[in-house]
Parts: C-alpha cells; structure tokens; sequence
C-alpha cells in the first residue's frame, strides 16, 4: 500500500530528492556521471544542447550537461561514478543533470523526453545514493533500488521492481523549485532529511485524483502520471513484465552485476 505525504510542506518535506528542476545545469557543469559499459547499435551523445551528435564508443566517460539518444534497436548501459547502473532503451532521449559525489554520499538524477531506462542502484554499508529520474509528467526519487520509468509527454510510467520510490506529478515539482537554485547556480537537486509520513491511505480509482503529494511504491507497483497530473496506481503484471525484452536484458546485466 503506498503512502502519501502531506501537502503544501515544502520546508520541511521528507523526499529522497527535494528538488529536481526541469533546467539544463550547462555544458559549463563537467562534473562525472558515469561511462559507457555497454553500447549496442547506434548511441549518440552530444555536450550540452548545442554539442554536435557523435556516436559514442565503449567506457567513454560522460558528464553532466551531456545528452543522449537511442536509435531503434539500440541501447546502451551507463556504470555510475561511484557504482551503479543506468540502462538506456531504444529510442530514447536523454539529459544528465546532476552527479555529485562527496565520500559515502553519491546523488545523481537525469531528465528523460521520451524512452525508457532502467535504474539499478544498491547501497553499501554506510552509503547513501539518490537517483532521481524526470519524465515529462513525473518525478521518481529514490535510495538505493531497482525500477524502470517510460517517458512520454502524454503520460509517463514507474514501475518498481525493488525496494521503495517516491513519486510526484513533475509540475509540482517545477512550481516548488521557483526562485532556488541548486549545486553551483544551476537548477538541481537537493537533499532532504527524513521526517514523519502521512499512514497509508486507500488510492481511489484510475486518474481520478491528481498526483500533488508525493507518494511512496513498493516492490510490485505501478504508477501512470498523465500530463494534468491524473494518475493510477496499481499492481503491474510481474509475469507478464518478466517477458519483456528490454526487462529481460536489464535482468540478465543484473545478475553479471551481482556475481555468482
């Protein structure tokens, strides 16, 4: 059952990511995402918006600021700085906004205008990373989990296979965001401390509600975010997802991941 956290608290607000504003942080931002471990078909990235497409090659480091983008029958996996992986599916369009790592606390978010990508993210002991993921109807924000997001700008999904996500209408997020900045100037994202969560209230049914609280998944969930902030939530077919197969190649990455 998901919780739903109160309204209009944006003080103190209790989010994995307070904020992951909809800006460019700019090519002028070379702070490390990741690199390149495995790009199938055609990858392109370019630096910034106004960078020239270039196909790129295996273990090519990119940074903040740079966009990506998937042909059909193309994918590509990104190892995040500091471990962690980022998969991309075919045709998708992507920017890197954010990768900051300090010590044991890694944060990293990227705004996506259509495809999908895979989010796979474990904490060691004594660690904490934050993925935050925009779609154009929605923002996902979590600790240390495995989910998939599908970006459209009709309406957007997030399903989440492992551990717990919050997830927002993405237009709240912009409207909270007004007049702060985040690391260096640019918009960003920030983090909040935990706090007290509303208890679980029972969602009533298909976009009859708007998505202005955030809420928490869990294992086995589904949201769909429309454009007005409509959305439904319910249990996603686990076996029927399992055959799908960008899902299938996510699954077997993860288990060269996790070793024997």
């Amino acid at each position: 059952m998901p919780e739903r956290r109160p309204a209009g608290r944006w003080a103190g607000l209790s989010l994995a990511l307070l904020l992951v504003l909809a800006g460019s942080l700019g090519a002028q931002t070379r702070d490390l995402f990741g690199k390149i471990t495995f790009p199938l078909g055609t990858v392109e990235a370019k630096q910034g918006v106004a960078g020239d497409w270039k196909r790129v090659t295996l273990n090519q480091e990119l940074f903040v600021g740079d966009h990506l983008k998937t042909q059909a029958k193309s994918r590509a996996e990104i190892t995040l700085r500091g471990g962690g992986k980022f998969r991309i599916g075919e045709l998708t369009e992507l920017e890197l906004t954010m990768a900051k790592v300090a010590g044991l606390k890694k944060d990293f978010a990227a705004t996506i205008s259509r495809g999908q990508v895979w989010v796979a993210v474990k904490a060691a002991f004594g660690e904490t990373k934050n993925v935050a993921v925009r779609t154009p109807t929605a923002v996902a924000a979590i600790r240390g989990t495995t989910f998939r997001a599908v970006a459209d700008t009709a309406m957007s999904s997030v399903l989440l296979y492992e551990g717990e996500i919050d997830v927002i209408w993405s237009q709240v997020v912009d409207q909270a965001g007004q007049g702060q900045q985040g690391p260096g100037g640019q918009g960003g994202f920030q983090i909040g401390a935990p706090t007290e969560v509303a208890p679980p209230q029972q969602i009533p049914g298909p976009f009859e509600i708007s998505l202005d609280d955030w809420i928490k998944l869990v294992a086995g969930m589904q949201v769909n975010v429309r454009s007005d902030g409509k959305y439904e939530l319910f249990e996603f077919d686990q076996e029927a997802d399992a055959q799908l197969e960008f899902v299938r190649w996510n699954r077997e990455r993860d288990a060269l991941d996790d070793g024997p």
